[in-house]
């Protein structure tokens, strides 16, 4: 168990769930944090994260940080998608173990599980066959990163575990039209087509200024604004989303995110997933806090021979509960007040089908969700809108 006093290094703090995990540990009164902006340090920089570690020491690490967009950045910059991921995930977990971290919470992706996976996807249907083809790098990246954990814990008897958050959305989210994701990028749409026809240009400048498109900013001309607009589907009071709208899609409120996120990381250890008694039988020179002797290798090789094989160690995150991407347009239309039309474009890709997973490990680990997503849209539109 990690003491009040333990420095924690939340390693996308800025970001939308790293920024929400930092509260919600100084909430519980762990003060003692650590973070690091990109600009103060690339996580892809292997040097420079051994620095880091060097010169901090902390005793437990949340990798909250990544490279992420929908699905049109994931389209667009494959090559990126899979290798920015791979150097953060290596370069700071590689650095955790060299120092000796007693705990380490890896952040994930649902998108993990194959395209047509039964529904609702339980942990052990991961790579089970194949992927969504358009988040395809991302998603093996992320498989890379939770079997590290799962193989470090192996080999090496530490205490790293992996989350799988469904679709997430909060506070400090990504709203730049270019990489961001669903709930956002339509929020944004629609609220900009609205102020088009509202005729509120100081509120678009305000907006573009916050956020440029294409470079594009509140200083620019109405037309050079409008262009710009229109290229991603926003008109003087219409909308145009991409894919037909019946894919089905599972969210969960960022807060809740990280309140499960740190429930794992102060309450969960390894030895509680795959059997306490088994692997501590197994595991000599076991501890208290659920790490075990750096030195002991029984594992070795991706298995304990009395245990038989240990894979799908990681941990769904979610609400299990889904919408439609056009159920969700139509709250989103309500928290803004939109009074114009949303248009689905059905030559544009939809993605996976369906992504609901199935919680009931979270649930039996001691958390469930508190907010519901009729509830969660107003709140994001009230953060959106009010800054």
């Amino acid at each position: 168990m990690l003491s009040k006093d333990s420095k924690i290094y939340v390693a996308g703090h800025h970001g939308l769930v790293g920024s929400a995990i930092w509260n919600n540990l100084l909430q519980r009164g762990y003060t003692n944090l650590v973070g690091r902006s990109h600009r103060e340090l690339d996580l892809t920089d292997q040097v420079a994260v051994k620095k880091f570690f060097d010169e901090e020491q902390p005793d437990a690490v949340v990798l909250a940080a990544a490279f992420v967009g929908g699905i049109m950045a994931n389209s667009l910059y494959r090559a990126d998608f899979i290798m920015m991921n791979m150097k953060i995930q290596c370069n700071v977990i590689s650095e955790a173990y060299a120092h000796g971290v007693k705990k380490l919470l890896f952040l994930g992706s649902t998108c993990i599980y194959p395209k047509n996976a039964p529904q609702p996807m339980k942990e052990d249907c991961l790579l089970t066959s194949p992927l969504e083809y358009t988040n395809e790098e991302y998603a093996i990246a992320k498989i890379a990163g939770l079997k590290m954990c799962e193989s470090y814990n192996l080999q090496y008897g530490t205490n790293y575990i992996a989350v799988m958050p469904t679709n997430l959305y909060g506070p400090n989210d990504n709203f730049h039209l270019e990489n961001s994701h669903v709930m956002p990028a339509m929020m944004r749409k629609i609220y900009l087509a609205k102020l088009i026809h509202d005729g509120a240009w100081d509120k678009i400048a305000i907006d573009l200024n916050k956020r440029p498109v294409e470079g594009v900013t509140g200083e620019a001309s109405k037309e050079e604004i409008l262009n710009v607009l229109a290229k991603y589907g926003i008109y003087d009071n219409r909308v145009v989303l991409w894919g037909t709208g019946t894919p089905l899609r599972e969210f969960l409120w960022s807060e809740d995110m990280a309140d499960a996120s740190v429930h794992v990381l102060l309450n969960v250890n390894f030895s509680d997933i795959i059997g306490i008694e088994k692997y501590s039988s197994v595991h000599y020179g076991a501890s208290t806090d659920g790490a075990v002797d750096r030195n002991h290798s029984a594992g070795r090789g991706g298995a304990i021979p009395k245990l038989g094989e240990i894979r799908n160690c990681h941990i769904n995150v979610g609400t299990g509960k889904e919408l439609t991407i056009r159920e969700l347009s139509e709250l989103v239309v309500k928290a803004v007040g939109f009074e114009g039309q949303v248009e689905f474009d059905t030559t544009k890709p939809d993605g996976t089908m369906r992504k609901l997973i199935d919680v009931s490990k979270l649930h039996s680990l001691g958390w469930t969700h508190k907010v519901e997503i009729e509830d969660g849209v107003k709140k994001l539109f009230e953060w959106y809108s009010t800054l």
